[in-house]
């Protein structure tokens, strides 16, 4: 049976479609804070739920401590502290982009460190082993799970003034003509 054509394949491999996916998450994320409101970061959403700022402090826990040392340390670090990273909190915008920050920094410079080579290694969380290609997996979901919280979040907040990420309702038609400018991560990404 032969594949179906579509783009050239750009001979990154299997590691570089996994970053590309991170990156689009990234800046999903990104996109939704820009539509809110500063005070509407730390808010609790109609309705109730976590706020945009404690699925951040969550988020960026996650990431610090999976992929800090993470072919050689268990992913739960002992001085992670995830309980905490669902108290409601106040932050600016300021500390709460740098939190981001501060995560997806840990995350991007450790698979910068890897190649398709590492994805059948092995590592650790919470005791578990793992291959590497599971844990990024593993991870990757966890985050487009919880970037899928931040977005309906903001959603909830700017309710019809919100600004479409990807298609619009209608927008099927011209986006499958244009499908490459979904969000603009791939132009973006390539730097």
């Amino acid at each position: 049976m032969s594949r179906p054509a579509g783009p050239p394949s750009s001979g990154k491999g299997v590691l570089a479609s996994i970053v590309q996916e991170y990156l689009r998450y990234r800046k999903l994320g990104e996109r939704t804070f820009a539509q809110l409101r500063d005070e509407e970061l730390s808010a609790p959403p109609p309705g109730g739920g976590s706020s945009v700022a404690v699925i951040v402090w969550h988020v960026a826990g996650n990431l610090k401590s999976r992929f800090t040392d993470f072919l050689t340390t268990d992913g739960e670090k002992p001085w992670r502290q995830r309980d905490s990273e669902f108290e409601e909190r106040t932050v600016t915008r300021a500390e709460l982009l740098e939190k981001w920050r501060d995560g997806w920094d840990v995350l991007l410079g450790t698979l910068a460190t890897l190649g398709d080579e590492d994805l059948d290694g092995m590592v650790t969380i919470r005791g578990r082993p793992l291959s590497v290609a599971e844990a990024l997996h593993r991870s990757l979901a966890h985050t487009a799970y919880h970037v899928g919280q931040i977005v309906h979040v903001g959603k909830a907040f700017r309710g019809d003034a919100w600004e479409y990420l990807s298609i619009p309702p209608g927008g099927s038609a011209a986006y499958n003509r244009n499908p490459d400018r979904e969000t603009g991560v791939r132009e973006d990404a390539r730097g």
